[in-house]
């Protein structure tokens, strides 16, 4: 049961709760990385490694941390492993390294890395936290691989930079810009949607248990807002 439970935690990320195409997470990265296979790669993997040792720290520090700077806490954690990431990729990967241009430190500010953080890294485990990051950023390299595949293969007529002979004079240049990309995008979701069947990772309700942010506001405030709603 706890090798299915482990299993469920890393699988979940990929469908039911991916970041991308179902929590609607990291939008700026995805769709700036997406233009060629290998830039996706690239993102999806340094953001893979970031989201792991951070999830990892700030599991092992939930019980130090003070509620009250929670949040600037977790942004030093995973700054300081985004400049790691940044400074291995600049020496052995330079190609990556250009490619992916200032999206690499802005990892730091992706927001699906700092909402593992909150939602899960802090509530659970080393171990459960680990593989959270790990089924987060698989789902997350997945979905950048898919819709850098449709925009590189119909947009320039090559995969990962390998000419695709027979659609060399058959390519639509509007799927390598931004609305092509936003297409794409919206096509996958929808396509995601109808897979899953609509079933939504959690439920949503508007309250202070379920806000984030509630340390930081008034929740007399919330209450009210809720009342009126």
């Amino acid at each position: 049961m706890k090798n299915n439970s482990n299993l469920s935690i890393i699988l979940k990320g990929i469908l039911l709760e991916n970041p991308v195409f179902v929590l609607i997470l990291g939008t700026c990265p995805t769709l700036a990385t997406t233009k060629t296979v290998i830039g996706a790669v690239g993102m999806g993997i340094a953001a893979t490694a970031v989201l792991i040792c951070s999830n990892i720290v700030i599991s092992l520090l939930r019980k130090v941390i003070p509620d009250s700077v929670r949040i600037p806490c977790y942004i030093v954690v995973i700054a300081s492993f985004v400049t790691i990431v940044e400074m291995v990729i600049h020496a052995y990967v330079p190609i990556i390294y250009d490619l992916l241009g200032v999206y690499l430190p802005l990892i730091t500010v992706n927001c699906i890395i700092l909402g593992r953080a909150e939602m899960f890294a802090n509530k659970n485990n080393i171990a459960k936290s680990a593989l959270d990051g790990l089924g987060m950023g698989l789902g997350f390299c997945v979905a950048l691989i898919l819709m850098a595949t449709v925009r590189e293969v119909i947009g320039v007529g090559s995969f990962a930079g390998i000419s695709i002979p027979f659609l060399e004079n058959y390519t639509v240049k509007f799927f390598q810009e931004a609305p092509g990309g936003f297409l794409v995008y919206g096509v996958l979701i929808a396509l995601v949607f109808k897979i899953t069947h609509g079933k939504a990772p959690y439920k949503k309700e508007f309250s202070c248990d379920s806000c984030p942010s509630a340390a930081f506001c008034n929740k007399a405030h919330c209450q009210e807002a809720k009342e009126e709603i």
